[in-house]
C-alpha cells in the first residue's frame, strides 16, 4: 500500500518578488528639528524691536508737547530749544527703529494709540509745571530707558552684537539727555520725589506691555 506524503506547511503568502527575495526594513525618512532656540531668538528679536519702538515713540512726543508749551510763553526760547534739540535725536532712534520693524515684518505695540496720547498728557503736563518739572520728567524717563537698554545690550552682546552697538549708541545719547536734565535743576521740583517714581513705574509698566502687545 503506497505511504501516503506528508502534509504540507501551511504556504507562505505570495511576495511577488521570487524565492530569494528577503524583506528588508523600510528606509525611515529623514525628519527636520527646528535649530535649538531658533523661534525663541527671533521672537526675543522681536519683542526686543516693538518695545524700543514704542519707547522712542513716546520719548519723541512727550518732547514734542514740552516744547510747545514752551514755545508759546515769553523768555522760555532756550528750554523749547533744548526740547526741540532732544526731540530730533529721539526722532533719530525712531526712524531706525521703524526701519528694523518694516524690514522684518515685526509689528509695533498695538498700544501705540494710547503711548501717544499718554505721552502728549505727560510732556504737556510737565511742562505746564515749569521747567524744573519738565526737566525731571527727562531724568526719570531717561533714567528707566538707559537701564532698559543697558539690559538688552548685555543679553544681545553675544547673540546679536549689530544691534548691541546700535543700541549702545543710543543708551549714551539718552544717558546725556539724562545728565543735562539733573545739571538743569531736575531734582529742584516741586513734588520731585513722587513725580519722578509715577513716571518711572509708569514707563516700567508700559515697557512690560509693550514687549507682549
Amino acid at each position: 500500500m503506497p505511504v501516503p506524503p506528508a502534509p504540507e506547511s501551511a504556504a507562505e503568502p505570495a511576495s511577488g518578488f521570487g524565492p530569494d527575495f528577503e524583506p528588508c526594513e523600510r528606509a525611515a525618512r529623514p525628519v527636520r528639528l527646528p535649530r535649538p532656540g531658533l523661534g525663541a531668538s527671533r521672537r526675543r528679536r522681536a519683542e526686543i524691536l516693538r518695545v524700543d519702538h514704542a519707547g522712542e515713540y513716546a520719548a519723541v512726543h512727550i518732547y514734542r508737547a514740552q516744547r510747545a508749551v514752551f514755545e508759546g510763553r515769553a523768555g522760555k526760547a532756550a528750554i523749547a530749544a533744548d526740547m526741540g534739540e532732544m526731540q530730533g535725536q529721539e526722532a533719530v532712534h525712531l526712524a531706525r527703529f521703524e526701519a528694523l520693524l518694516n524690514a522684518e515684518r515685526v509689528r509695533p505695540t498695538v498700544m501705540t494709540p494710547i503711548w501717544r496720547l499718554a505721552a502728549l498728557g505727560l510732556g504737556a503736563g510737565t511742562a505746564l509745571l515749569g521747567e524744573k518739572a519738565a526737566h525731571a520728567c527727562t531724568e526719570a524717563v531717561e533714567s528707566v530707558i538707559e537701564e532698559h537698554y543697558a539690559d538688552q545690550i548685555s543679553e544681545l552682546a553675544d547673540r546679536d552684537p549689530d544691534l548691541a552697538a546700535e543700541l549702545t549708541r543710543f543708551r549714551d545719547e539718552e544717558l546725556a539727555h539724562h545728565d543735562h536734565a539733573v545739571g538743569q535743576g531736575s531734582r529742584d521740583a516741586p513734588g520731585y520725589g513722587l513725580l519722578s517714581a509715577v513716571i518711572k513705574a509708569g514707563c516700567r509698566a508700559a515697557i512690560k506691555i509693550s514687549e507682549r502687545v
